[in-house]
């Protein structure tokens, strides 16, 4: 049912926008023919309506992977840098919140690391909301902020880094197979707010998975089961990542996104100072309102790395460094 649905939302929007392109251009035939210009100009914005509606819906034809249609789990780790880099996680997990509520999804926190003094060093989010990991999957990666320190007195400029990583959340259409001695069960206290039920009990779940050295944790809830059941979600949506990545590496002969993830292979650079930028090292794509971009709009970005997928990035720009 929900296959058909999407379908079928499909087929109306196309159908409707194939209607409103056909009214526009008899309107502005049937205008020019009686010289009415304020009905030309009327018509004339309509169908500019008409093709930025098309140009979203080609947007959503390239969301047709396996798992494109599914929620998400987006995960924020601080890198190296301390303090800076703990307050850039913290101001990547506001922007991709404050975009997730720009596009209508929900989101739930499953699970944060504070820092010390500032910012967090890791945090952890579920995604709900239609084609949420086809949107999404494009921001995994390391990001570098380059601003003057608001933690550093003598005002110098530093550079930040923080990693994210994207993987949808695997429903029961999916099989993935995990046997229970490949894996190590961890329990522990939750840090952070939550009162005294969450400082007094272990009721945080670790699961590492062996085999693959991947680890998945929860503790946003006070019922050590269901933090045990989120917590196996997300290694079966994690080890469902992993092979979408292995099909992917083999069927275009390059590597997986997941290969680039570390220090020196940015896919996006946010410069604050002593200039304003926002650029994208894979696509090109660049802002001038790095402040739009924190506060969740990213579309634009996402649109450019989709659009290059199905190029299959040959008219990619090339990395350049940006200070």
């Amino acid at each position: 049912m929900r296959e058909r649905n999407k379908l079928e939302t499909s087929l109306l929007a196309f159908k409707k926008l194939d209607g409103d392109f056909n009214d526009s251009v008899d309107m502005i035939e049937l205008a020019s023919a009686e010289g009415d210009a304020a009905m030309v100009k009327e018509a004339e914005e309509s169908l500019r309506a008409t093709a930025a509606r098309a140009g979203d819906l080609e947007m959503q034809s390239l969301l047709s992977g396996e798992a494109d249609g599914n929620d998400c789990y987006l995960e924020i780790h601080a890198g190296a840098g301390g303090t800076e880099s703990q307050d850039w996680a913290s101001m990547l997990f506001r922007m991709y919140t404050r975009w997730a509520e720009r596009r209508g999804f929900k989101w739930e926190l499953i699970e944060e690391s504070s820092g010390e003094e500032a910012g967090i060093k890791s945090a952890t989010i579920l995604i709900k909301g239609e084609n949420a990991f086809g949107w999404a999957k494009t921001e995994s990666g390391v990001h570098r902020l380059v601003r003057i320190s608001p933690f550093d007195s003598n005002a110098r400029r530093h550079t930040s880094f923080a990693s994210v990583w994207v993987y949808p959340v695997v429903d029961d259409t999916i099989d993935v197979e995990v046997s229970e001695k490949d894996l190590r069960i961890d329990t522990y206290r939750a840090s952070g707010a939550g009162g005294q039920h969450v400082n007094k009990t272990e009721s945080a779940i670790r699961i590492t998975h062996i085999p693959t050295g991947i680890v998945v944790s929860c503790q946003n809830d006070r019922s050590q089961h269901k933090n045990r059941a989120t917590a196996w979600a997300m290694l079966r949506s994690r080890l469902y990542e992993l092979e979408l990545e292995k099909r992917e590496a083999i069927a275009n002969a390059q590597n997986a996104a997941k290969s680039e993830i570390g220090w020196g292979h940015q896919i996006r650079s946010y410069v604050l100072q002593p200039y304003q930028l926002v650029k994208d090292l894979r696509t090109g794509a660049q802002s001038y309102t790095p402040q739009d971009i924190l506060d969740g709009d990213l579309n634009a970005f996402m649109q450019a790395s989709l659009a290059q997928k199905l190029k299959g990035g040959a008219d990619a720009a090339p990395v350049e460094d940006i200070e």
